[in-house]
């Protein structure tokens, strides 16, 4: 990956919001425990793999408590959520293609 990445579930997305944390912080890919403050800059994964070979979903954004609750009683229990940016959810393998 090109940088510490947070775990997510793709599956579990609402328009350009998905479901982070339950409590207050999470480890990265890296091992870092990440406490979450709300506007703080994230950036999210979710492992996949195409033909065989490893290529990561991946998307950056902000942490934001939790705006889904109402909408979605389901989803009540989650704390913390991640608004994506406007590149929203990509292949890892787009990126570096991009990069050349």
């Amino acid at each position: 990956m090109d940088k510490p990445r947070i775990p997510v579930d793709f599956n579990e997305v609402a328009g350009n919001i998905v479901l982070l944390s339950k409590g207050d912080s999470r480890t990265d890919s890296a091992g870092r425990r990440i406490v979450f403050q709300e506007g703080m800059p994230v950036s999210v994964y979710e492992e996949n793999e195409e033909d065989g070979r490893p290529d990561n979903l991946i998307a950056d954004g902000v942490a934001v408590l939790n705006p889904l609750a109402a909408e979605h009683p389901m989803w009540a229990h989650v704390k913390w959520c991640c608004r994506m940016d406007g590149n929203g959810i990509r292949y890892e393998s787009d990126i570096e293609r991009e990069r050349g």
